[in-house]
Formats: structure tokens, sequence, C-alpha cells
């Protein structure tokens, strides 16, 4: 199994949730990382946070919105300053808004069009270019059931999952003889606070928790340069009864 210790990685959506845990799992197994997120005093805690357990790895982050090309490209260039390079990009950042589709306003379908997937776009657009230089690398899309099962309600963010999953398959075409490695998870219910839910706070629930799908991120990370794990659909076990 490949070892992670001393590779470099951007994880987008870090502040929270699913991103969170992904760079505290990275950090776990001597990976040095660089995180963003929207909200710069939810940055700040998330980096503190992490800088706690971060052990002999490196922590940054960058308050960015990926939807915006520009801030990406400055993300990325803080973490050629602060990481010297870049193995893995995890492309975990978006939002969700539910409304019927005559509902929705142009502005709402393009703040999640640009979230999920032109932010997607952008990020690894940058990091392609940098693993040209050193040889390869990883790509993980973070994605959901909902690009493969649309719901009332879901227009918007149904697109940009079924966009998300597209691009990604035709990614790992696009560079798969380039040594990249593009896969994407795919989780049902997960217990964040995304689309406005509440947190369990850690008590028992019927929820997938952020740290199981930072556990599959890192799964995918390990395998041997001969086998890609494309895509991992994750559903609860046991799902609450209607």
């Amino acid at each position: 199994m490949s070892d992670l210790t001393g590779k470099r990685a951007v994880v987008t959506g870090a502040s929270k949730g699913i991103g969170l845990e992904v760079a505290r799992a990275l950090l776990s197994q001597g990976t040095s990382v660089v995180i963003c997120g929207r909200d710069g005093n939810q940055l700040a805690r998330a980096l503190e946070d992490l800088r706690a357990g971060a052990g002999g790895a490196k922590v940054a982050g960058h308050a960015a919105d990926v939807s915006a090309a520009a801030e990406v490209a400055e993300l990325f260039r803080l973490a050629d300053r602060e990481l010297g390079g870049l193995d893995i990009l995890v492309n975990n950042a978006g939002l969700g808004v539910f409304r019927a589709t005559a509902e929705l306003s142009v502005e709402e379908w393009d703040r999640v069009i640009g979230a999920n997937l032109s932010g997607a776009f952008y990020c690894s657009r940058e990091a392609l270019r940098r693993f040209k230089k050193t040889g390869g690398g990883w790509v993980i899309n973070i994605s959901s059931l909902a690009g493969k099962n649309p719901f009332a309600g879901g227009a918007a963010y149904n697109a940009s999952k079924f966009g998300l999953n597209g691009f990604t398959e035709a990614m790992m075409l696009d560079h798969r003889h380039d040594n990249v490695r593009v896969s994407y998870v795919m989780p049902g219910s997960v217990d964040t606070a995304f689309g406005g839910g509440e947190v369990s706070g850690g008590k028992p629930d019927w929820k997938i928790a952020p740290e199981d799908i930072a556990e599959i991120v890192i799964n995918i990370l390990r395998m041997p340069a001969r086998t890609l794990i494309s895509r991992v659909e994750v559903r609860p076990s046991r799902p609450r009864k209607n």
C-alpha cells in the first residue's frame, strides 16, 4: 500500500464537516495540508484544531471561494509557498440550494453550479498543471448519491453532482496515462450541517459520520499504483425509516 508520509495535499471546503475530517486524516498519515473555506473565522478555528494534532506534518489555510477562479489561483500559490509542491487534491467544497425548479433564482443556480462543479474544475486545472511538473498525483472529488438519484427540489444540486461525476470520469480518462489517478466518492446522508441540517453532536445517529468518508479517502489514496478505485458509493447501513 502507498505511504502518504511526506505527501502534500490541498483540501477544499475543509473548515468543517467532511473536508475538515479529510484534512485531519491526511495529517494523521504524515501528509502536509493546505485547506480553504469561505468563512475566514471558521477557517481560523479549523486551523487551530488541526494544528493541535498535526504532529510533524504542516498545515496552512486560505479563505477562498472556489467558484472564483482568481481566488483558486491564489489558494494554489499559497500551497506552492507552504508545501513546495502538490501530490493530492481533494475537491470537497460545495453548497446546496433546494427549491422547485420554477422557484430557483438565476443567482442560486449560479452559486450551486459555481461551487460544486466549476470550483472542482478550477481546482483540478491548477492541480494538473502542478502534477505535470512532478510526474503525477491524485484528484479525489467528493460528490453525492444525488449525482445519480434525482429528487424533487434538487434541480440545481442534482445538476451539479451529475455534472461533477461526468467531469471526474472524463478527467480520469484524459490523464490516466500521465500518472494521475482520479476518483470520486458519492456519500448519501452525512451527519453535517450541510443544507441547514443539525449535526448530531456526537450522539448515536443513523447518518454516515464525516470521519467515515475521510477513511474512505485515505483508503483510496493508499491503493497500489497499479490499481484505481474510480468510484465509491456510500450509504447509511440502517437509514431512518419513513
